[in-house]
């Protein structure tokens, strides 16, 4: 009991705490989140009105000062949150949904806090990533998050062709008014009949899973609206032919004639194509 107290009171001090935010029901909101809007000095968020609107919809009264700080002022915003950091003073960054830094700002003031050496904490909550990879039905043991793949349809194109073989499941974010290309773009580099799931809307009323190939969700994408997280399987594992006994009994032959011993030879063969010792030792004995 005394080791969780001295924790909580640590974390209770901590000066920047990032906010996992609902994405879209409220009720996603964790008794962490409600404390911290209450309690922090300062608040950073995404979009104020929608900080505004979750804090009425919660019952929290904020009593610190609310700032923007969203991309297109994050870079100038990033000093003076980290001066009042530096000052003592507690700082929460909330975003519009997720977790911060994740896509979204958060992570300039993450670098910044911890260059001045201010502890950084989280409260954590609600994510778009690993949300739509429990329900794509893909395999979730190993992934990598892409995040939002290049505007231009030159720079998207040579992206995707540079994870055509990626074997993890990729996750990545979207515009609806894009979506259509993207998808026609991964089924060209990715595979047409590459796995895949458009999830829209997540958590929200109109959530919406669509699970099908890369060349059926491009097909129906012009109705996807809303907030999109796409998820695609890895590449399928590439299975080498295995070589006939004459091939495996002539490479055998080669570094024996090349000074090696027969034995040798052939446990190295056998590594060569991920084979038992015996499978060539006995292609050697039937070509002999």
């Amino acid at each position: 009991m005394g080791d969780r107290r001295v924790r909580d009171a640590t974390i209770a001090h901590v000066p920047l705490i990032l906010l996992g935010a609902p994405l879209g029901n409220p009720e996603d909101a964790s008794p962490r989140l409600r404390e911290t809007l209450a309690t922090a000095d300062v608040i950073a968020a995404e979009d104020t009105r929608r900080l505004g609107r979750l804090a009425q919809y919660l019952g929290v009264e904020i009593t610190g000062r609310v700032v923007s700080y969203f991309e297109g002022n994050e870079e100038r915003r990033t000093p003076e949150l980290a001066d009042l950091l530096a000052q003592g003073q507690t700082v929460a960054v909330v975003t519009d949904g997720g977790m911060p830094s994740v896509s979204d700002p958060g992570f300039r003031l993450v670098r910044a806090a911890i260059a001045r050496g201010v502890p950084v904490t989280a409260a954590p909550g609600p994510s778009a990533v690993v949300t739509a990879l429990a329900v794509s039905g893909l395999p979730c043991d190993r992934f990598c998050f892409e995040g939002f793949p290049p505007r231009r349809p030159g720079e998207r194109r040579a992206y995707l062709a540079s994870l055509a073989d990626e074997p993890r499941t990729l996750v990545f974010f979207e515009s609806p008014h894009r979506i259509a290309d993207t998808l026609q773009d991964m089924a060209l580099a990715l595979g047409e009949d590459r796995p895949a799931a458009l999830c829209r809307e997540l958590t929200k009323t109109y959530e919406e899973i669509r699970r099908g190939t890369l060349a059926s969700l491009a097909a129906d994408a012009e109705t996807a609206r809303g907030e999109i997280t796409l998820v695609v399987a890895g590449a399928p594992p590439v299975t080498a032919e295995r070589p006939s006994d004459a091939v495996l009994a002539a490479e055998v032959a080669a570094l024996v004639a090349a000074g090696a011993d027969r034995k040798q030879a052939t446990l190295e063969v056998a590594k060569r194509h991920a084979l038992a010792k015996r499978e060539v030792y006995a292609a050697v004995i039937a070509h002999k």
